[in-house]
């Protein structure tokens, strides 16, 4: 399960693997209450006790270790899979969780947010998809609130593909770490892929503080995408959401 795992997530994202074993959307008989009888490697998207995105709350207080970030500029890819837009990054940017290292691989976006925090949702969540040598998958998903254009957007946004399947070399290399929040507190949880298959065994660490993003920045993705690319939110199922 580890290694199919990582190689869905190097394949693709953390939300678009599988696609040709069976397609599926967002809305529709292929939407997300269908995606387990679609096929049956989408079963756990139906039978998973621990399946992601859920709304944070009733919070657990821990002594959550903080995240050793050390990134470089190396997102040097755009795509337009049809379900998300994502960046793929060569290889060299760390995080490390408990002195345990994962690589970053990917990150790519929802709108709205797929995850909750006591209820809220956000025009926009990305999650920084990351993998350690085992092919175990960690998740880093931020926030943003309409505000300020997001300066860490704009390379990604000038080169949007806006067809699906279609992608470009990025002509300004993009680090990741421009994304994330002053404060780097986190929510902790155990999940899963938020679409098909819907594997298990994934890390969330969701930041705490959201970010901001223009109302044009939110416009222009969910204009490309055409419809919400959000799955609705799990049960928890007596899981602990570590703060």
């Amino acid at each position: 399960m580890k290694r199919f795992i990582f190689a869905a997530a190097l394949c693709a994202s953390s939300t678009t693997v599988l696609a040709a074993a069976s397609s599926w959307s967002y809305g529709g008989s292929e939407g997300p209450e269908f995606w387990g009888e679609l096929s049956e490697k989408y079963e756990l998207c139906t039978t998973g006790k621990n399946q992601s995105p859920i709304n944070l709350d009733h919070f657990i207080e821990a002594d959550l270790k903080p995240l050793e970030i050390n990134y470089s500029a190396a997102g040097n890819e755009i795509l337009n899979n049809g379900h998300t837009i994502q960046v793929n990054f060569q290889p060299g940017s760390t995080m490390s969780l408990d002195g345990h290292s994962y690589e970053l691989k990917q990150f790519h976006f929802h709108a709205p947010s797929e995850n909750q925090i006591k209820g809220e949702s956000f025009p926009l969540e990305v999650h920084l998809v990351h993998a350690d040598k085992e092919g175990n998958l960690a998740v880093v998903g931020i926030m943003f609130k309409e505000g300020a254009e997001n300066k860490a957007l704009v390379q990604a946004w000038k080169q949007m593909p806006e067809k699906k399947n279609a992608k470009e070399a990025l002509s300004q290399v993009i680090n990741a770490e421009d994304m994330l929040p002053t404060n780097k507190a986190y929510y902790r949880f155990n999940g899963s892929l938020t679409t098909p298959p819907c594997s298990e065994g994934v890390t969330w660490l969701l930041m705490k503080d959201p970010v901001t993003v223009s109302k044009e920045q939110i416009e222009q993705f969910t204009k490309v995408m055409g419809t919400h690319t959000n799955r609705p939110v799990q049960p928890l199922n007596a899981r602990p959401v570590l703060q």
